[in-house]
């Protein structure tokens, strides 16, 4: 058994917190009280392995619906392994794999080699299909059979789907299945350049890049799709103050409309990328300070209900090239709670527990997953925080070091991640 004590517990399921022991057995949580210690017989005590939790944060394993680690096809840039590592060392015990690999996930049998060895880690890996069969939306993927062979939900994450038909069936199959369809908006008809806002970075660059427009009028699109045939969705890494209002506005309509906001993106604007070049690229692209502002705001009122890091790892020979020819994206397992606890927490504008809820709550419900709280009989996933160390960003555990945020020093320092029961990352 496992004794977690001293420490401040906030649980974002019940909204309960304050200082109390947790006590472990096995993969499930035995007993939340306080002063568990006092209460357990010698021998009891002595069957216990104890973990003093002393000025420390105890919550729920964090939970990542977004994260690409490249395996099969690109394991060069990160595998299962060690995104998993990476994924501990941030304090996720439970992560939901994209499906834009090679070959992508649009077989049951590619499904079965992902999740064969996600289950090998010390974390819980679960993985989407993709929407369209070879992500070229033309032909929808057998979504019920993919359903048995274990995906949590269906994404063409990467790729648009351009065909409103064709993701209306999608919607309808993905309802009759109680399965959420996460959706990355982005119109490639209005984009020059991606990864560049066109605003002050195009110009910087001298480039056509990616208008607010191109996300915007395709989230207005799906949003009524969904409203209209009672899906469940996903506004995957949202830019636009205009697509955070459309979000907004749907919601007031349905309850099966999400969405989900990038560390990233509520940190960084476009003047990063053009302080940072290549790093700091990324689909969508870092906008402008309202928008970003927006997206904080839809974060503290509810609006956006996730926090997703689109851990997206790529080489340094791939980030050297040039800012037209270098892959957009940057790793974020290891940074996204200090992130948030500095430019959410410390900067007044959420609370941890509303930070939690979109770290582990929220993200676990829309996949149906049970993690994401801690509760007696709950899954013994948890993480000990000290939010008020800080240290630089860096010496990453991914296979990839791509991140603007480097050296970066941060609030929010992760001690501890328990998965199952299991101790899988000790902060050194």
């Amino acid at each position: 058994m496992l004794l977690i004590e001293n420490g401040y517990m906030i649980d974002p399921g019940s909204g309960r917190e304050g200082n109390y022991d947790i006590l472990a057995d096995g993969r499930k949580i035995l007993k939340i009280a306080e002063k568990l210690s006092e209460k357990m017989t010698q021998k009891e005590l002595k069957g216990c392995r104890r973990i003093d939790a002393g000025g420390l944060l105890v919550a729920p394993g964090l939970v990542d619906v977004h994260v690409h680690f490249r395996d099969p096809g690109f394991t060069y840039k990160e595998d299962i392994e060690t995104g998993a590592r990476a994924a501990a060392r941030g304090g996720f015990t439970t992560v939901v794999l994209m499906a834009n690999t090679k070959p992508c996930v649009d077989h049951a049998e590619t499904l079965r080699y992902v999740l064969e060895k996600g289950r090998r880690t010390g974390i819980h890996v679960e993985s989407c299909a993709n929407v369209t069969m070879g992500m070229k939306g033309l032909e929808l993927v057998p979504m019920e059979e993919l359903a048995k062979a274990g995906a949590a939900g269906f994404t063409d994450d990467g790729v648009p789907l351009m065909d409103p038909d064709i993701l209306r069936e999608a919607m309808k199959r993905g309802k009759a299945l109680d399965m959420p369809i996460s959706l990355h908006e982005e119109d490639p008809r209005l984009i020059e350049n991606n990864g560049i806002n066109r605003g002050r970075a195009s110009q910087f660059y001298g480039l056509g890049g990616s208008p607010r427009e191109a996300e915007i009028s395709l989230v207005k699109r799906d949003l009524e799709l969904a409203l209209e045939i009672g899906a469940c969705v996903n506004i995957q890494h949202i830019s636009t103050k205009e697509a955070v209002e459309l979000v907004r506005k749907a919601k007031k309509r349905g309850h099966n409309i999400h969405a989900e906001a990038t560390p990233h993106h509520f940190t960084l604007t476009e003047e990063a990328l053009i302080r940072h070049g290549a790093l700091a690229k990324m689909n969508p692209p870092l906008r402008e300070e309202a928008d970003r502002q927006a997206i904080i705001k839809g974060l503290a009122d509810g609006t956006i209900d996730l926090i997703a890091t689109d851990h997206a790892p790529h080489s340094s020979e791939e980030k050297a090239r040039p800012i037209t020819e270098a892959p957009s994206g940057i790793i974020g397992l290891e940074t996204a709670l200090p992130l948030a606890v500095t430019e959410l927490v410390e900067a007044g504008y959420m609370t941890m527990g509303q930070v939690l809820k979109c770290m582990s709550l929220h993200p676990a419900a829309l996949y149906h997953l049970d993690a994401g709280y801690l509760a007696e009989g709950g899954p013994a996933d948890l993480i000990l925080v000290d939010t008020s160390a800080r240290e630089a960003a860096g010496e990453f555990l991914s296979k990839s070091s791509n991140s603007p945020f480097t050296g970066r020093i941060l609030r929010g320092v992760v001690r501890m991640t328990i998965c199952g029961g299991e101790i899988v990352y000790r902060h050194r």
